[in-house]
């Protein structure tokens, strides 16, 4: 009999075998991003739930460290600040939770990564708008079919799979892949393949 955790991995296994398929869009987000911090931008990211998760563990590769020692990078989560999010929330509404901090503390030329594993949460469609509007980059991480995000953002990586789960596990892959590209970029850490 077949167990979860043997269930989960064969799902896991079998979306990571079709994940190639991204590169050229989370390469393509990563130099977005690199040339944004290179020009002295910052980057801003925005989820909710798992994915306000993922939005802090993202900022801290940023802003701590990722592949070896360097610089901090600028980059910030905007599901962090409980005081901004809870008057953002009772004053307006939950859907301006994280527009209203973009529009605030963003500036053109900045970069706005959203994550949503449905591509359709109402406040992270809000925050790319308000983004777009200021003349900031933007990048979405989603997941199933893209949704309404798929066509508003600059660069859109669709994850190709149903289960939020496992979506949110190829976030995290891509994440990552991201942050290490952006170092590598910048001339921060060796070339994939070079020597130390």
């Amino acid at each position: 009999m077949t167990t979860l955790f043997q269930h989960n991995l064969q799902q896991h296994l079998e979306l990571f075998s079709r994940l190639s398929v991204l590169d050229d869009s989370v390469m393509g987000a990563a130099q977005a991003i690199a040339d944004c911090l290179r020009a002295g931008g910052k980057l801003m990211i925005c989820g909710n739930g798992g994915s306000a998760a993922d939005s802090q563990h993202i900022a801290a590769e940023f802003t701590g460290r990722f592949i070896k020692d360097r610089k901090p990078l600028a980059a910030m989560a905007l599901s962090t600040d409980s005081s901004a999010l809870t008057c953002i929330g009772n004053d307006y509404s939950f859907a301006e939770i994280f527009s209203r901090q973009v529009a605030g503390l963003g500036r053109p030329g900045d970069c706005l990564l959203g994550i949503s594993t449905s591509g359709n949460s109402a406040n992270v469609i809000r925050a790319v708008e308000v983004a777009r509007g200021m003349g900031m980059r933007t990048i979405g991480l989603l997941g199933r079919d893209g949704g309404k995000l798929a066509t508003l953002c600059d660069c859109a990586i669709v994850v190709p799979a149903e289960v939020t789960a496992r979506i949110q596990e190829a976030h995290i892959l891509i994440g990552h892949s991201i942050c290490g590209a952006v170092e590598q970029s910048l001339g921060l850490v060796p070339q994939h393949g070079e020597a130390e």
